[in-house]
């Protein structure tokens, strides 16, 4: 069992994506720090802004890139190199097109699914052996409207609502895949409300 020492929230910088669906990796690990009484930090080294928390008795890193989400990797792996970190020990949070508001789901290693943050960072590690945390935002219902529907305005109250319960059942498990016990986080996370 491969305990966590790093989580990455994916999204993009600047106030005009601050709300947006596509930052839901941002509003993940910003719950993240503000439930441990901590504050980001710019770092200009590992191009992003980092914050160091404790979560089930285990210290761990939180990254937000600050670079543009398909060019997530260069924060990434700065910041593996850095701070000495293996992929397997990373877990990188990222919204999820194909699950519907309301799910989220742990995974580990695969492809990236057309999520371009996870496409770079890929590019750059060579291999996708890292764990990933999908929160759902739903599908617009036609390619085309992808990418106002993750760049535009933010989700609805109603999905709001369910992206906000995903989060609680994600932070519910996080001190079992913390601690490197992904098949029970998996377990409870995967069957809390289907």
């Amino acid at each position: 069992m491969t305990a966590l020492r790093l989580i990455v929230g994916l999204g993009n910088p600047g106030p005009e994506y601050a709300r947006t669906r596509h930052n839901a990796g941002f509003h993940f690990v910003d719950a993240l720090a503000e439930r441990a009484g901590e504050r980001f930090r710019i770092d200009a080294k590992l191009f992003g802004e980092t914050a160091k928390i404790a979560v089930g008795g285990h210290a761990l890193w939180l990254l937000k890139p600050a670079t543009f989400m398909n060019l997530s990797g260069k924060s990434v792996t700065a910041a593996l190199r850095f701070w000495k970190i293996e992929p397997e020990e990373c877990l990188v949070v990222h919204d999820e097109l194909d699950l519907p508001p309301g799910v989220v789901r742990l995974k580990f290693d695969g492809g990236h699914g057309g999520q371009n943050g996870l496409r770079d960072i890929m590019r750059l590690l060579g291999h996708g052996r890292f764990h990933r945390l999908r929160i759902g935002i739903g599908h617009p219902g036609h390619k085309d409207k992808v990418t106002p529907w993750l760049l535009k305005g933010g989700p609805g109250k109603e999905d709001e609502i369910l992206i906000d319960r995903a989060f609680d059942d994600a932070l519910g498990v996080l001190p079992l895949a913390v601690a490197g016990d992904f098949n029970e986080a998996m377990k409870r996370l995967h069957t809390s409300r289907d």
